[in-house]
């Protein structure tokens, strides 16, 4: 920020601005309990403000209180945005701190500002004077700002506009900084609001967001900058690239309201984007946790598959490694697929058979007695066949993998995609281990989407085998999973996908009994995208309920129960699992209203 000032100030720039947070970061977790870190930030702070001689700038920080304290007794913190000009802070008129305070604190999804920071609302409380009095332009000698941080642009459901304050107090030049993480059709949503802003107040309005990765341990997320300008009319001035750290520089007139930029394209995202997003934040993962190997445990399957080839992207041949562990019930079918993307990628592979490890661990348990120390109480146990396909699982993440990425010199990643995660269709300490899961925001049906970009765009060339897009998903752990017969999992992913995205990542979270009820009225597969018919999928309206409550039943048991484990997740949408999503371990509930939703239900035919 420093050499950015000092190089603004050299092209004889006026205003400079950085995004929300940009001194501490954003999503830190509870760093903000540590006093030695608040000091570091104050410093960090003053030694901005020192710098703007002769240029304005403009950043955001975490601003202190040190005499006063947040309603949880620690010391008073806000979010706050800073003006730094000749040396001086600068802030509202009649703020009673040099800085400006975040007016709207987000609590929702991932977001937490009010278990650290003081809002403008209560501080006008406490202070005993109205809000809109404590909102104001900040005066420096080019202009009037009127300044906002993130969330106090998102004022739709909020009782108070502070842009609509600040339009009224007749700020010339509108900013808002930012540290917005990139979801699915984010950057569409914000180029609406932000436009639709700067042409009611009339004013250009500056955005300036964040780029890298943030995380709070469960979940990393991407920061995707597309920062932008908009002039008085809602057009786009200047916008930089997503996904990249970028110095927009531009002339912003501001005594008319003329338009000068296009009108603002309001594309949605593609798989282009998100193939972006998971390149973006893998790599930053990776260079944050200091990763520089990575073993893959690859199947001949599409997850596998595709999480290798991601990686290929990001690491040299020799720094990558795929290994397929084939037991007895793996065809070579899906050896022979493994083989040829470990080809097409070029990178080191390896086969290491798990049937003699897997026998031994059968031979020490199955029969096993057990006994009291006094010998009164003794039982054997058994090895079932589900018991039988988690050993296999286990012994693929839990020995080899761990060992082989060890030995690497790397880590091992979690391949899972975001429909096994729903129900906990993944082994537990087996493949639902790793140092990071970077599918696990993405269905299953998006991983083929996925799949199929990697290989038309961004390798040109069939690196990922057709036999895999062709292949049955299976786990290929008993029999009845044996992909050469057409037998695989038990989801059938284009209809599971819709039906648990419905639960997941709908804004208002849908339950048994809303599909039971959509399902009477007839609007089922319209309210949930499917694009089939329910008579394609069950033949019975029994077998249609067995299977919603099967699968609910395993989303609120187990499923939630191995998501809490799982490894930290890549979230790239909205209800991401782990901060996002947040979850109680508690029993599968089914409301009284369905139960005679489902009465009804089995009377009908399907």
């Amino acid at each position: 920020m420093l050499d950015a000032l000092a190089a603004g100030r050299a092209d004889g720039i006026d205003v400079i601005v950085f995004p929300e947070m940009a001194v501490p970061g954003y999503i830190i977790g509870d760093m903000w309990d540590r006093s030695a870190f608040l000091r570091e930030c104050e410093e960090c702070g003053i030694a901005l403000r020192d710098a703007s001689q002769s240029i304005i700038c403009v950043f955001g920080n975490v601003g202190i209180d040190w005499n006063r304290r947040n309603e949880d007794g620690r010391v008073r913190k806000y979010n706050a945005l800073f003006v730094a000009e000749n040396g001086r802070f600068v802030g509202p008129a009649e703020c009673p701190y040099p800085f400006v305070i975040k007016t709207l604190l987000p609590n929702y999804r991932e977001f937490d500002d009010s278990r650290h920071f003081f809002d403008l609302r209560k501080l006008a409380l406490e202070e005993g004077r109205p809000v809109d009095e404590l909102i104001a332009p900040v005066m420096t000698q080019h202009a009037s700002l009127g300044c906002t941080l993130c969330e106090d642009a998102w004022d739709m459901d909020y009782s108070i506009s502070p842009l609509n304050i600040l339009a009224h107090k007749h700020a010339d030049v509108f900013i808002n900084i930012s540290a917005s993480p990139y979801t699915v059709n984010k950057n569409h949503k914000r180029n609406r609001v932000f436009s639709a802003h700067a042409e009611r107040i009339g004013r250009p309005l500056l955005y300036v967001n964040h780029v890298g990765i943030q995380n709070n341990g469960k979940t990393v997320y991407t920061f995707d900058g597309s920062s932008c300008v908009y002039d008085g009319c809602g057009g786009c001035i200047e916008c930089g690239e997503s996904f990249e750290e970028n110095t927009l520089t531009c002339d912003l007139p501001i005594e008319s309201p003329a338009r000068i930029g296009p009108t603002v394209s309001l594309c949605e995202d593609t798989i282009e984007t998100t193939c972006r997003a998971l390149l973006y934040g893998t790599r930053k993962f990776m260079e944050l946790c200091g990763v520089e190997r990575v073993a893959v445990g690859i199947s001949g399957g599409i997850d596998s598959s595709v999480v290798a080839s991601l990686y290929r992207r990001l690491l040299e041949p020799e720094n990558l490694l795929v290994v397929n562990m084939p037991g007895r019930f793996n065809s070579r079918t899906t050896r022979n697929l493994a083989t040829e993307l470990a080809a097409k990628l070029g990178c080191f592979y390896a086969e290491v058979p798990i049937e003699e490890s897997v026998s031994l661990t059968l031979s020490q348990v199955d029969g096993l007695e057990l006994s009291t120390a006094a010998g009164d109480k003794k039982e054997r146990i058994a090895i079932s066949p589900l018991a039988l396909e988690n050993i296999q699982a286990r012994d693929r993440s839990s020995r080899i993998l761990a060992a082989i990425s060890n030995a690497f010199g790397g880590v091992f990643t979690c391949n899972a995609n975001k429909s096994e995660l729903v129900v906990g269709y993944a082994t537990l300490y087996g493949d639902i281990c790793g140092y990071l899961a970077n599918l696990a925001d993405l269905w299953k049906t998006e991983v083929y989407e996925l799949a199929r970009h990697l290989n038309e765009f961004a390798y040109g060339e069939e690196v990922i085998p057709t036999g895999s897009f062709d292949l049955v998903p299976s786990a290929e752990l008993s029999d009845a999973q044996n992909v050469d017969e057409g037998q695989g999992d038990p989801l059938i992913y284009p209809y599971h996908d819709t039906l648990f995205k419905s639960w997941v990542e709908a804004w208002d979270r849908t339950t048994p009994e809303d599909i039971l009820a959509w399902r009477l009225e007839g609007s089922l597969e319209d309210r949930l995208g499917f694009r089939g018919a329910l008579s394609e999928v069950f033949s019975t309206a029994a077998e249609f309920v067995d299977d919603l409550e099967r699968w609910w039943k395993l989303y609120q048991g187990m499923g939630l129960a191995k998501r809490i484990q799982a490894p930290p997740i890549l979230g790239i949408k909205k209800r991401v699992f782990g901060f996002d999503h947040r979850e109680a371990q508690m029993n599968p509930h089914f409301t009284s209203r369905y139960e005679t939703l489902k009465e009804k239900v089995l009377r009908e035919r399907i």
